[in-house]
């Protein structure tokens, strides 16, 4: 469906009228639960049961059809079987009804059947200007305006309180454990979005919606696939434009749960290396477990400030659980400064048996002192050496004696240190742990949980700024000369430098008087230079194997040798291969060998890797990746990504490598990508090689394969 062209979600989601097809009073059938939900917890809009065997239900005049409404609604929930739900919407008439959810399964989920059932039904949402959510959804929920457009047991149970987090599942299952979590964890929800078969509205509209939503600060997804790559990021986008940070748990990790997924709602699980260079990229933070998932949405709900770097403070009660919370951090990535060391002498002339270095431990003296606390904490604040403070302080958080300590702590830090979050991490009891979250004050029963939530919410400022939708500050100007075929090596490495990609200079060679020509230009003012020689043949990928490369050949003589070697080791290895010559460019310089790629997914378009040539890459499979196209800032944090950037940095007395001519040559090859999505299925840059700081990076070996073409 076009969704420019049908009213806005907001009808849906902020309903101020409801029609419930196929309602009752009778309890346990599906349509008797958004009845007995919205009456019981007070929504304030019209309620229009609609049931042609009824008069009322519930108390509330009923009608036989949406044709018989007497004025237009802005939501009509399906409660009836399949097979009549396309005809419940038809009798609407168009522009009627705003928008739709559809509870009920037997639609794509089943097979070819179902599948032309739901067209159908979505054809006639379309005729009339009607949004749908669903079908075989549980449907939503506007917690602020008591809207319950569901059929969840769960809101039955206890509702949650009002707040800032949005979330949004294309699991009703997971959907209402995640509503059932919020409400144990005591998470505000502003909306809870079930989507199932997404005929229409998916995951990646709700999220835009929830960015635009004023009552949202943080939006929650759980995913099983995607089917629009370019709607997605759209809307991580919109939701990083608006300043509201994104939880995402996506399933499909492995090929078993990709295959669990798809077979659960033919959803299109795709590449998970993909999402996670999707998420990165627009600054969406993965949740790996359920626990995760709700401290990430618990950190980021809470703290008025996250963290913006990766320094953190930790001050315990006790050495040894201060040094596991150490190395969590490290673990997570991140580090300890130690505090000033006049800030640890006055720890230590006031504790002489405490311990002043980072983790800080000011021994069980806190308990007995209470001023210890908020005097180490302003001690190691006082200077702006950290971006976040965890305190563990054991079983003491459960003493009534030692609450009022912890209450002026919490409450004095945010007065003096706002911009500093803090997690406490102790057993308090549940009334004694809300009260310090609503003084912005994480609490955690597990110190580890703490740390890595401070790290994964810490990681979110590497990425500040970036992830957004916008014009390309400087676009490819793409070659667009006729297609060819195939590509050989000189043609690819023609058609990526025509694009703006340094790449070394080649000849094509089709004998041995052509090569000593060749590599006698290749000699400038005079200079001798050696040379490399490769076979070009459409069809010999791996060239060194049938004896198809000569390195560092110097001298006419040499020349010729080496281009009758070539050529009879590649007649005698592969004599159907077509053979078009040998390549004659210059010996490369002394550098760090990389490798760049590009492989076009299949929802998400192009996407480019990037890692360190040779056996890492095949061994190591030490890369990163990111959605084309993007600028140099993104194309550094890729770099920076590998583990084996350090080489790059300069390794064992090497010098470092010219990282930001490696970035701009990403950036370009990203921009080509896109630009020519249509045209090429892939592209290998190996070796891309990255020289001294300075001098640059060049490409010096190319594969391109066109659409449709074999890899």
């Amino acid at each position: 469906m076009n969704p420019s062209a049908l009213p806005s979600l907001s009808r849906l989601f902020d309903p101020q009228g409801i029609a419930i097809v196929g309602a009752s009073a009778t309890p346990g059938k599906i349509g008797a639960m958004p009845v007995s939900l919205l009456l019981q917890h007070g929504y304030g809009g019209r309620i229009v049961p609609v049931n042609p065997r009824a008069d009322t239900i519930a108390g509330l005049p009923a009608v036989p059809g949406l044709d018989a409404l007497d004025a237009d609604i802005d939501l009509a929930i399906l409660a009836v079987p399949a097979a009549h739900a396309a005809q419940a919407l038809e009798r609407a008439r168009p522009g009627q009804v705003g928008a739709a959810v559809v509870f009920t399964s037997g639609f794509s989920e089943t097979g070819a059947q179902g599948a032309a059932e739901q067209d159908r039904l979505c054809a006639i949402a379309r005729e009339r200007g009607i949004r749908l959510l669903g079908p075989n959804c549980l449907g939503f929920m506007n917690v602020r305006r008591n809207v319950y457009a569901t059929f969840s047991p769960a809101p039955a149970n206890g509702i949650v309180a009002a707040g800032g987090i949005g979330m949004v599942t294309q699991s009703g299952a997971f959907g209402a454990y995640a509503f059932s979590m919020a409400r144990e964890r005591g998470l505000g929800l502003s909306h809870w979005i079930s989507t199932g078969n997404e005929a229409d509205i998916d995951v990646a509209d709700c999220i835009e919606w929830l960015a635009g939503d004023t009552h949202t600060r943080v939006i929650m997804a759980y995913m099983e696939g995607c089917r629009d790559g370019a709607k997605l990021r759209r809307a991580l986008s919109a939701a990083r434009a608006a300043g509201k940070p994104v939880v995402v748990t996506k399933i499909g990790r492995t090929q078993a749960g990709a295959q669990a997924a798809a077979s659960h709602t033919a959803a299109l699980a795709g590449d998970d290396a993909v999402y996670d260079a999707l998420f990165r990229q627009y600054g969406a933070l993965r949740a790996r477990t359920i626990e995760e998932f709700f401290n990430l949405g618990y950190a980021l709900d809470t703290w008025k400030h996250p963290p913006q770097g990766r320094r953190l403070g930790i001050f315990t009660i006790s050495g040894g659980v201060g040094a596991l919370m150490a190395d969590d951090a490290a673990d997570s990535g991140l580090t300890l400064p130690e505090p000033a060391a006049d800030a640890q002498a006055r720890l230590l002339e006031r504790v002489p048996f405490a311990s002043g270095r980072n983790p800080v431990d000011v021994t069980g003296q806190a308990v007995s002192e209470p001023g210890l606390l908020l005097a180490t904490a302003d001690d190691m604040l006082a200077d702006s050496r950290y971006d976040a403070l965890a305190v563990f302080l054991a079983a003491a958080g459960s003493s009534e004696a030692l609450w009022p300590t912890f209450e002026a702590f919490a409450r004095q830090m945010q007065a003096r240190h706002p911009d500093v979050p803090l997690a406490i991490s102790a057993l308090f009891p549940p009334a004694r742990r809300r009260e310090l979250e609503r003084l912005g004050c994480l609490v955690f029963p597990d110190p580890s949980a703490a740390v890595r939530t401070i790290a994964a919410v810490a990681a979110m400022a590497s990425h500040s700024g970036r992830g957004t939708l916008q014009a390309d500050p400087a676009p490819v100007t793409a070659n667009r000369a006729p297609l060819r075929e195939t590509y050989t090596e000189i043609q690819a490495m023609e058609l990526l430098r025509d694009a703006g990609m340094p790449a070394s200079p080649s000849t094509l060679a089709v004998d041995a008087d052509a090569a000593v020509r060749a590599a006698g230009d290749l000699r400038g003012a005079g200079q001798d230079i050696p040379v490399v020689l490769k076979v070009v043949s459409p069809d010999i990928t791996h060239k060194s194997d049938v004896g198809g490369v000569k390195l560092n050949v110097r001298g006419e003589d040499a020349v010729r040798r080496a281009y009758a070697d070539i050529m009879a080791a590649v007649s005698q290895h592969r004599p159907d291969a077509r053979v078009e010559g040998v390549l004659v460019a210059p010996m490369a310089p002394k550098g760090v060998e990389c490798i760049a790629g590009v492989h076009c997914d299949p929802v998400f378009g192009p996407v480019v890797m990037f890692g360190l040539g040779g056996v890492f890459v095949e061994v190591l499979k030490d890369v990163s990746f990111r959605l084309a196209p993007f600028g140099r800032d993104e194309a550094l944090d890729m770099i920076r990504e590998i583990k084996g950037y350090a080489l790059l940095q300069g390794a064992r007395g090497a010098p470092p490598c010219d990282v930001d001519a490696l970035a701009d040559a990403l950036a370009t090859l990203s921009r080509f990508a896109h630009a020519r999505a249509g045209d090429f299925s892939s592209v290998e840059i190996n070796p891309l090689l990255a020289l001294p700081e300075g001098q640059g990076a060049v490409a010096l070996d190319a594969v391109v394969i066109r659409k449709g073409q074999p890899a």
